[in-house]
């Protein structure tokens, strides 16, 4: 283990989680706010009011969050012994980070087709793209955790 991780490993799990709590509230809170925001009116008090609050968690948590999330836990990976690529629980993870990933990207674009009032979607979509997160991050945890292979 590099010097300098080794030394700060404990600070970056833990800003790593940090980190990982705010991005994970974010990719489960932005789709409900889709769900209600796809039923107002165009136009309306309470859809301008959605616009506001889907771009500040965007811009102001989920996106500096994720990025967090990503420098730490580059850091905790460069510190894991080699011999961690030979268990299957890694590529697991790593499958799962990629399905975030991927879902906040999904998500950053409904945001802006709901900013230039141009979503597409119904309240559904956005009800089954909610559920995504929450089965990856429960297959990322129990694979980080247990370690099942």
């Amino acid at each position: 283990m590099n010097g300098f991780i080794a030394e700060y490993y404990l600070w970056f799990k833990a800003l790593h989680i940090v980190s990982v709590i705010a991005w994970m509230a974010g990719l489960l809170y932005l789709p409900r706010l889709f769900v209600y925001h796809a039923d107002a009116e165009i136009g309306s008090e309470k859809s301008e009011t959605f616009k506001v609050m889907e771009r500040r968690l965007l811009r102001a948590i989920m996106n500096p969050a994720a990025a967090a999330t990503f420098v730490f836990g580059a850091m905790m990976l460069w510190a894991l012994s080699p011999g961690v690529w030979s268990e299957g629980w890694i590529y697991l993870k790593l499958f799962c980070i990629a399905g975030l990933a991927i879902s906040h990207e999904v998500m950053a674009k409904a945001q802006r087709r709901f900013a230039a009032d141009a979503n597409d979607k119904t309240a559904r979509y956005y009800r089954v793209l909610n559920e995504v997160p929450t089965v990856l991050m429960l297959i990322l945890v129990i694979a980080v955790v247990v370690k099942p292979f």
